[in-house]
């Protein structure tokens, strides 16, 4: 066996001429570093620069859809009416494992509202609805005109398939996963989720610092949800979301609503899931979308595929920033805006926020 032998030699000064003729010397490390700042600074620019291919978007007509509890018992049918929108549900079944059509039309309801049912289901019936309207007299028109795209939590990921960034079925596969992930966290903890309706954001934090003071660290709640004005749901643990409960009408507000869902999304109590996501996501090929799609995270759009799928990661951890999304888009000159899928929540949303917007929901 042969031995390595390491010399060690003095370090190499660099001679440089100071300005007014005094000799200095430099240690190449330090020129090294230089190297090395200016390297990060030209990585940080060209990441900046593949992400800012949105930047100055100018919206006219936008996709809108919806996110977790616009489920509802019997949608679908419409959809078997049109083959491309049919075909959306038996490549979803190859994929999950059961018969999508079948729950969303027959239930039971308690299945279909579950986390892990809900999720996919939505995203397919959504992407339906899309080809619904394909299908329609203009209905081609109308898609090719839309410009922006965005979508209310889970509907973020029906936005970026819609947006071509992954295929239909790489968007199936994720949204299964990331049900399936975030079910599992809620059930690892005692936690939930209730909506207050009838205060600004402002007064809702202070309802959560309230309500922090009486309960543990592992009981504290958070905003999880900026819906629009007088509507924010807030997340935590069950102590905690029964103290905001307590107190809502100390703070005027006019009602809570506790949510039916399994438990306190975006939020820390969702980190289990994030490292399931980003090992999928880190398998999953993501390119950049041709409009722009807007992040539930910073209610920004991003272009850069790297970036996207590190925002997908933190959106469950991450309050949703719908209210900005929507006044941001209505105050860039939003012309008209569809929301496709179950429910018209969201429609009920834009129009909360601005009574003149023109929105029209397409199901299936």
């Amino acid at each position: 066996m042969s031995s390595a032998i390491y010399t060690f030699a003095p370090p190499v000064l660099i001679r440089k001429t100071s300005c007014n003729g005094v000799p200095r010397f430099t240690h190449p490390k330090s020129l090294w570093r230089s190297r090395v700042s200016m390297a990060v600074s030209v990585e940080s620019r060209e990441i900046a620069t593949k992400d800012d291919l949105f930047r100055d978007y100018k919206p006219s007509q936008a996709f809108l859809f919806p996110g977790q509890g616009a489920q509802a018992l019997g949608m679908g049918a419409e959809a078997q009416m049109v083959p491309a929108a049919a075909e959306l549900f038996h490549k979803a079944n190859d994929i999950l494992g059961f018969d999508l059509l079948d729950v969303c039309t027959n239930g039971p309801k308690e299945k279909l509202d579950s986390t892990v049912i809900s999720q996919p289901a939505i995203y397919v019936m959504s992407l339906a609805a899309v080809e619904v309207l394909r299908a329609r007299d203009g209905g081609p028109d109308i898609i090719d005109s839309v410009d922006v795209t965005c979508g209310l939590s889970l509907g973020e990921y029906t936005a970026l398939a819609f947006a071509g960034a992954f295929s239909f079925e790489d968007g199936l596969k994720l949204v299964k996963l990331r049900g399936e992930a975030m079910q599992d966290a809620a059930d690892a903890a005692e936690s939930a989720m209730v909506s207050i309706i009838g205060l600004d954001s402002e007064k809702v934090q202070l309802l959560c610092d309230a309500a922090n003071e009486e309960v543990d660290e592992k009981n504290k709640v958070q905003i999880a949800n900026y819906l629009c004005p007088g509507n924010y749901a807030v997340s935590g643990g069950v102590k905690g979301v029964e103290a905001v409960e307590a107190m809502a009408k100390s703070f005027k507000a006019r009602m809570t609503v506790r949510l039916a869902v399994a438990g306190a999304f975006h939020t820390r109590f969702m980190e289990p899931a994030v490292s399931r996501l980003e090992a999928t996501l880190a398998a999953t090929e993501i390119r950049a979308p041709r409009i722009p799609v807007i992040s539930n995270v910073d209610a920004q759009p991003h272009s850069d595929p790297d970036q996207i799928k590190n925002i997908l990661a933190r959106q469950v951890t991450s309050p949703v920033q719908w209210e900005l999304t929507v006044k941001t888009l209505l105050g860039k000159g939003l012309k008209k805006c569809y929301e496709l899928g179950p429910g018209k929540v969201i429609a009920g949303i834009v129009k909360r926020m601005d009574r003149s917007a023109d929105i029209e929901n397409i199901s299936a």
